[in-house]
């Protein structure tokens, strides 16, 4: 994958930046999210001519062919201005698992349509328990001569109900493997799931003898798996980033014109030390995020353990930001009409996304060998 200069990743920002100041403002997000596909088809076009939609997928199949560094800054921009789209799952954990299966004649007919946002696809990945590893699979396979058929469940499945293409992870006889369905086959059923945070889509998925093509991989299943993973987790930390830097700026510009007692309450000690806690978390998760995109490019061996710090670094720092924003607000951000509430909705959904922070923590300690 490229790498683009800092001058040329300052420049992919700002243009994301200025385009989503333009269509998603509070208002564009509050109208989008409480329609049924939960994004803004024109918007998603915009953001694919843009390139945005193909990132990280190679240019061969008409992809940016960027890397994590470029998509953790896109998506700082996206958690910034509470995006709703399904880039994470389509652009990002969709792409990353084909990228890294490697089926050359599925990546042709599969990829150049993610890229250029026609197509979106979605990936099943665990089950019920959502733990996103590989016991947690629900789904089994099973061959009828060339043919291929599912039964089970999968969970959690971001934008699955809006999706045309599903990569689900299921049980053959031989091990994990990855299969391709169409979304309205035979024998699947896709209910959409309540979400507390309202522009996130979940949808949870049903086998019932559902046909299927399996995927070839050039690799081990588990390992393109986690790989698509990592490259998730990277894109959620830059989005958690951005979401607490925006909370920031907004909770700090009503703390100087808010006057009570003939004074902004910025001037109030107790809220300089508050603000002054929140820039250090929303300056943290920014350095956490950042750097697990760096070392994730660079092939570093200690990619692992910067993608968990960030993993649990940035979901803690924008909950925090987003419910102390929420506190220094006062009672006007208790309202659903208050931004505070919709960045503290995200903040806590993003939190359980790919897992609680807690494993993420345990997975940092074994990666430092503790």
């Amino acid at each position: 994958m490229a790498t683009l200069s800092p001058e040329e990743r300052a420049a992919l920002r700002d243009s994301v930046s200025r385009l989503l100041a333009d269509h998603s403002a509070e208002a564009d997000v509050r109208r989008v999210m409480e329609t049924d596909a939960g994004y803004d088809a024109g918007l998603w076009r915009k953001l694919a001519e843009m390139g945005i939609a193909g990132l990280v997928i190679d240019e061969a199949y008409g992809g940016a062919g960027a890397g994590p560094m470029e998509l953790e800054a896109v998506m700082e921009e996206a958690g910034s201005a509470l995006l709703c789209s399904p880039l994470l799952s389509s652009g990002v954990l969709a792409a990353e698992l084909l990228r890294g299966l490697g089926d050359e004649r599925v990546n042709q007919r599969l990829l150049p349509a993610i890229a250029d946002g026609s197509s979106i696809a979605a990936v099943a990945l665990t089950g019920v328990a959502g733990s996103w590893t590989a016991d947690s699979v629900e789904v089994q396979a099973t061959a009828a001569g060339d043919d291929w058929w599912l039964d089970g469940v999968a969970d959690y499945v971001l934008h699955g109900q809006n999706a045309d293409v599903l990569l689900v992870l299921a049980r053959a006889p031989e091990g994990l493997a990855v299969f391709e369905v169409d979304s309205d086959a035979g024998g699947l059923t896709i209910k959409a799931l309540p979400t507390f945070d309202h522009t996130l889509r979940l949808a949870r998925i049903d086998f019932s003898g559902a046909s299927a093509r399996r995927i070839k991989g050039a690799e081990s299943v588990w390992e393109a798996v986690r790989k698509a993973l990592d490259l998730a987790l990277v894109a959620l930390a830059g989005e958690q980033a951005g979401g607490a830097r925006r909370c920031l700026e907004f909770t700090i510009d009503y703390a100087k014109s808010r006057i009570q007692f003939g004074r902004a309450i910025g001037s109030f000690q107790a809220i300089k030390h508050m603000a002054a806690d929140l820039l250090l978390e929303s300056e943290s998760a920014i350095s956490a995020a950042r750097n697990a995109a760096a070392r994730l490019a660079e092939g570093a061996e200690d990619a692992d353990a910067a993608i968990s710090l960030a993993a649990f670094a940035c979901a803690d720092a924008f909950t925090r930001v987003a419910a102390d924003s929420v506190q220094m607000h006062g009672g006007i951000a208790f309202t659903w009409v208050h931004p505070a509430h919709l960045y503290l909705r995200r903040a806590r959904a993003d939190a359980q996304l790919f897992g609680a922070p807690s494993v993420y923590r345990e997975r940092y300690l074994e990666a430092l060998g503790a």
